[in-house]
Formats: structure tokens, C-alpha cells, sequence
């Protein structure tokens, strides 16, 4: 049987639950490979893959006799047979984070559930800590998005706009082994740069311009994620002094990081370090990834958690001064026993491009 499948079987069991119903496509993905709609039954005796007509073939060329599962075609599937999946079982265990009331309601009609159970995340808290082929993917991702860093650093001239950019990244990372976008590129320069979640807009680049780029790509369905804060023809003096904070916190939380780490002591460590040159950190120190691009842990202050050896997050400290300028420094980190490895590898000292 699939190793993640035996698994939740196992923490089913530890919860007094006889089955599960899995309908988080994410979810589903990691403990199946699967890329189709669908919903995923953990019953008493046997696991089944329920879709339509349009990805039997799909499901089909993925599932091994190994994987242990069952494809059904849900226009073959009777109001009995609904019935019947969770005959006998007390408790069912759903996603009470991924569906809607209304589905929910709908579940326990169609299946017609005793007990409908919360679960607590219990498969995105197992999806934290990676595995070889995990990690693998993430470095791959990351290997092409530090290509593509340096390719666009190369490209970028005053006067583009910051749409141009973006498109260029995002051209490059569909042409050079990556499976698609892990979310919309950030390009924002000067001014715009003080947006955290800037969209792209018209700006064409100015000599001076502190450009913020926000980038990642998918590998076999694993994110990377990086950012850097580069220069359009020179560094202004004002920026130097708010860079050189960032990346010494930056580097801080990097020699930090590591299994049994705090994760509110490390994240006060930076927030306390900002206040105490007059500025503050605006959003989380870091996230975690993997097949998405935001996943728990969330580094911040107020999360009593600690570091765990093959966590995936990233290290993103940023400033931001309204109406002026931003920079953020991020990149994507493998969490060690004795530290942590920077999966993103481009260089993050002072970078002018079209001197």
C-alpha cells in the first residue's frame, strides 16, 4: 500500500476514527500523486478514488496496484453504493478547513455519516516535514528560479516596465523546466516598491529605482520562493542603510534557523532588531512550502511552535517605507538537525543592473 495512505490509515485509527472523506485537491495530490477532481474515501476496508468520465484515463495513469486504491467512475455509483462506504463506522473524519457548510451537510446526507468528525489539519501537519523526493523537487524549483534571477538581471533596462519584467520571468520559467507559475510574480519598483503585495502595473524603471522582485515556480507540483531588492543603475543613499538591515536579519534568521528552533524567539529576534532602528516588520518572517506556496509553519511572533529537521520555509524580512521605497530579502530554506540549507542561492549583496 502507499506509505502516505498506511499512514493515515494508522492516524485514523489513533483517532477512534474508521474512515475519512479527503477532498482538498493539495491533500489529495500529496498522498496519492493524483491531479484530478475528485474526492478521496478512506473506509473501514478500502480506499477509494471517486471522479467523473473526463480523468479516468488521467487517475488511471497514475495508480499502481501498490497505491492500494480503488478508481470509480461516480456516474457507475449508486445511492446504495454511497451509502455503503461508511457502513458500520462510527466516526468519519472530514476537512473542516477546506469545505463549505454546505458540503458538508451534502456529505453527511449522501454517505449517511453517524458521526462526522474535525480532523485538525492532521495531513497538512504531516505534509510539514518533507521526504527525500519532496525536497528534491523544492531544490529543483529553486534551481531554476535562481536561473532565472540571473537571467532577468541580465535582461532588465531602464525604461521597461514592470509588466515587461514580469512577463519575462514568467516566459522563462515556462521554457526552462518549470511545471507553472507558484504564484503571481511581484515586480514593483521605486515607489511601488513599498507595497508588500504589489501588482505590476505600466511604471517603466527610473535610474534609482529599488526594484523588489517576488518570484517562484512549480517542479512536479513543489514551490520555490525567493525575492531580492535590486538596483536600476545605481544604490541611493538613503536605501543603503534600510538594505544593510534587512540582509544582516536576513542572514541572522538563516544562522537561527534550525531543528528546535523557536519560532516566536527567532521572529521577535527581527521584529525587536527593526523597532530598535525605528521600523517595524509588517508580515510573517517566513512560511512554509511545498506543494503550496503558503503551508504551516507561519514564522511569526505569536506561533509557539518550533523548527523541525526537512521543515521547507522561507526567510523573508522586509521594510517597507510608505510613499517611498520597500525591500525585502527571501529566500527558500531546508530546515537541518544542526541548521539550515538555502535552497535559493543567488546572491543577495547589492545588485544594480543596466549600470
Amino acid at each position: 500500500m502507499n506509505p502516505k495512505i498506511k499512514w493515515l490509515r494508522d492516524r485514523i485509527n489513533m483517532e477512534n476514527m474508521q474512515g475519512m472523506i479527503i477532498s482538498n485537491p493539495v491533500n489529495i495530490r500529496y498522498l496519492t500523486g493524483i491531479q484530478a477532481e475528485g474526492v478521496l474515501l478512506i473506509t473501514r476496508k478500502e480506499n477509494f478514488y471517486l471522479t467523473d468520465s473526463r480523468y479516468i484515463e488521467e487517475v488511471k495513469s497514475t495508480l499502481t496496484i501498490n497505491d492500494g486504491i480503488i478508481l470509480n467512475d461516480i456516474a457507475n455509483i449508486t445511492r446504495d453504493d454511497y451509502e455503503n462506504f461508511f457502513l458500520f463506522c462510527e466516526n468519519v473524519g472530514f476537512e473542516e478547513n477546506y469545505i463549505t457548510y454546505a458540503t458538508y451537510k451534502n456529505y453527511i446526507a449522501k454517505y449517511k455519516i453517524n458521526n462526522f468528525e474535525e480532523t485538525e489539519n492532521f495531513i497538512e501537519k504531516q505534509r510539514m516535514i518533507k521526504d527525500d523526493d519532496e525536497i528534491s523537487y523544492v531544490e529543483k524549483a529553486c534551481y531554476i528560479t535562481d536561473m532565472c534571477f540571473k537571467h532577468i538581471c541580465d535582461y532588465i533596462k531602464i525604461g521597461m516596465t514592470e509588466k515587461e519584467i514580469a512577463f519575462e520571468i514568467e516566459k522563462f520559467f515556462k521554457t526552462n523546466g518549470a511545471e507553472d507559475l507558484a504564484f503571481e510574480t511581484i515586480v514593483a519598483s521605486g515607489k511601488n516598491s513599498s507595497k508588500p503585495h504589489a501588482v505590476p502595473t505600466d511604471k517603466r524603471i527610473e535610474a534609482g529605482d529599488a526594484i523588489t522582485i517576488d518570484m517562484g515556480c512549480k517542479y512536479k507540483g513543489y514551490c520555490s520562493d525567493m525575492t531580492r531588492t535590486i538596483f536600476a543603475g545605481y544604490v541611493p543613499v538613503q536605501i543603503e542603510k534600510v538594505y544593510d538591515l534587512v540582509l544582516k536579519n536576513e542572514l541572522q534568521t538563516l544562522k537561527e534557523y534550525k531543528e528546535g528552533a523557536s519560532i516566536r524567539v527567532v521572529s521577535r529576534m527581527v521584529e525587536n532588531d527593526f523597532k530598535l532602528n525605528g521600523y517595524d516588520l509588517l508580515h510573517s518572517l517566513g512560511h512554509g512550502v511545498g506543494l503550496e506556496i503558503h503551508e504551516i509553519p507561519f514564522i511569526n511572533g505569536k506561533n509557539d511552535n518550533v523548527l523541525k529537521a526537512n521543515m521547507i520555509v522561507t526567510n523573508e524580512p522586509g521594510i517597507y517605507i510608505p510613499g517611498n521605497f520597500g525591500v525585502r530579502i527571501e529566500d527558500t530554506v531546508l530546515i537541518t538537525k544542526n541548521g539550515s540549507i538555502n535552497l535559493t542561492k543567488s546572491d543577495k549583496n547589492y545588485i544594480i543592473v543596466d549600470k
